[in-house]
């Protein structure tokens, strides 16, 4: 019995986990009025994605921040309403927060 097979087998027996789609990963049980701006700014020359406004507890935005670095792939930071995530991700990050519910105001975009 080679290796491979071997793998294959732990395989079959390995529990089958779902992903959740976006929309039903909610950071916030009420959805806020006014729309998140989303927008892209040079930070030391480099891009970065800015999304502002947002109203709501500081966990709440920790766990959106979170969340959107992870579909991402990148770095970022939160603090007082805003979260900043490291490149350009303006579209993927616009169409992740339309999904969650979001009202959206895209700035900066061509």
């Amino acid at each position: 019995m080679d290796w491979r097979d071997k793998l294959s087998g732990l395989k079959s027996e390995l529990p089958q986990v779902e992903e959740k789609p976006a929309a039903e990963l909610k950071p916030t049980k009420k959805r806020q009025v006014e729309p998140l701006r989303v927008e892209l700014n040079k930070r030391n020359g480099k891009p970065a994605t800015l999304i502002t406004d947002f109203k709501g507890k500081d966990a709440e935005l920790k766990e959106l921040a979170k969340l959107l670095k992870v579909k991402c792939g990148a770095g970022g930071s939160s603090r007082e309403g805003e979260i900043l995530v490291q490149g350009d991700f303006r579209l993927k990050i616009v169409d992740i927060l339309v999904e969650m519910g979001f009202k959206v105001k895209k700035i900066n975009f061509k």
